[in-house]
């Protein structure tokens, strides 16, 4: 009898798959590729020793057979606002701390990192139809607020007494766009919890108080955060006279340096194409400290990359000015992040990091993921203009292809030895195994 193979054993998991043991979630999974020992042997690699770690790491998701590690790494001695940080960094892709290391060290002696916080207003909706005349509707809005803000008074009055709450709430009309809909948008503090739980518990019950209030007149639609955070806000900045840029290139002084240095970054303004790139590289920075903090990147990205185009076209998040002989390189995005609860306090790498950064706020954190950020967009450009990002990228990829490729610490050594001063690609190392094995 033909052997089933992979593709027909991958239709045969069954319904209820969440409900099995984690021992035959494995198995079961396992029976869907050609070596299922192979499998279930490396994934259990993976299982951490400590039952009751692995128990807790298995309870942040569903359906968790194993753990998939990535590489936790460190910037030192990052200068922001004249305090040192030693910042932790979790990333899977080459060069990126490298980077960010070596952008914190040129503007370490520069002055360092100047930030700002322009707000840490968070927004939630409650969507709704109102089947009544508009205008009813407005008119009784002052009464609406008072009686939301009475009935959630249990749920927020913990967070005012740390400083945060509901700090408004507002009809926002929708109903020439779509027939009879409606929505409150409410602005939150959090203080330094990233605060989604507390902000949708509020918002559901005061959809329960507008069913309660207006229960023929309204349909709710549904009620939920915003990771869209506008407002939610921090700006980083470097700056240095031109001159302080002399030597970065041997075929630029610093003048025709910050001049190219900001012709690119004005490229990113335009062209939406070179932007997303652009963008894609401060948030290699951003994502490594929030991923490590235990924060929701996929929350920051979200709105970091619609903040982009608030303007109506996609453009570059950061931007570059050349004034009265000072060279200035800033960014400001929008970023939600949290130092209490959720991850931050369950993960305990969460919070080694938390307390590596010296337990900083949230506005800190906000700060310092920034800085990161900017710190990588800083390289990136300087390596686009000089001498291309590839050289040291793939200096920087090297050691991933001769792992790839099988190579003995030996063939490693003389391999770095020879690419040196060559270009680092696949094939090429490739070449260099083939006539090293030869010899």
């Amino acid at each position: 009898m033909e052997e089933e193979s992979p593709m027909r054993r991958r239709d045969r998991i069954k319904q209820g798959f969440s409900k099995l043991l984690k021992e035959d979630k494995l198995k079961a999974v396992a029976e869907c590729i050609e070596n299922p020992g192979e499998f279930v042997s490396l994934l259990k690699s993976f299982w951490f020793n400590d039952t009751k770690r692995q128990k807790t790491f298995d309870e942040f998701s569903e359906n968790t057979i194993s753990n998939f590690p990535i590489p936790y790494g460190i910037s030192p001695n990052v200068l922001i606002n004249n305090r040192n940080y030693v910042v932790p960094m979790v990333i899977e892709e080459s060069s990126v701390v490298a980077a960010a290391s070596a952008a914190v060290k040129f503007w370490g002696v520069r002055g360092g990192f100047h930030t700002e916080v322009i707000d840490t207003k968070k927004i939630g909706q409650v969507h709704f139809c109102w089947k009544g005349e508009p205008a009813a509707l407005r008119e009784m809005m002052p009464m609406i607020k008072d009686r939301l803000l009475r009935d959630t008074a249990g749920l927020t009055k913990k967070m005012e007494q740390r400083g945060g709450g509901v700090h408004d709430i507002e009809l926002v009309d929708f109903h020439n766009e779509i027939p009879d809909y409606y929505q409150l948008r409410v602005s939150f503090y959090t203080c330094d919890s990233m605060g989604a739980n507390f902000i949708n518990s509020c918002l559901e019950a005061f959809a329960d108080s507008l069913r309660d209030m207006f229960s023929d007149n309204i349909e709710i639609v549904m009620s939920i955060l915003s990771n869209y955070t506008p407002e939610c806000r921090v700006k980083v900045w470097v700056e240095c006279p031109v001159e302080q840029l002399d030597g970065i290139d041997e075929h630029l002084d610093g003048q025709a340096f910050a001049v190219k240095f900001k012709k690119a970054v004005d490229i990113a303004h335009i062209d939406t194409y070179r932007a997303v790139t652009h963008n894609k590289g401060i948030y290699n920075g951003i994502d490594a400290v929030v991923i490590a903090t235990g924060n929701d990147f996929r929350a920051v990205e979200a709105a970091g990359h619609s903040y982009a185009a608030r303007n109506g076209h996609y453009e570059s998040l950061s931007t570059a000015e050349i004034k009265d002989g000072i060279f200035s390189f800033a960014v400001e995005v929008p970023m939600a992040l949290g130092t209490v609860g959720g991850l931050t306090s369950l993960h305990p790498l969460a919070k080694e990091s938390l307390e590596l950064l010296g337990n900083p706020t949230a506005p800190e954190l906000m700060s310092i993921a920034a800085t990161m950020g900017l710190a990588n967009n800083y390289s990136a450009v300087k390596s686009l203009i000089t001498k291309g990002i590839q050289q040291g990228h793939m200096k920087m990829h090297l050691t991933n292809i001769l792992n790839s490729l099988g190579a003995t610490d030996d063939e490693k050594i003389a391999a770095t030895e020879h690419f040196k001063n060559i270009v680092v690609s696949h094939s090429a190392v490739e070449e260099f195994l083939k006539n090293l094995k030869t010899k």
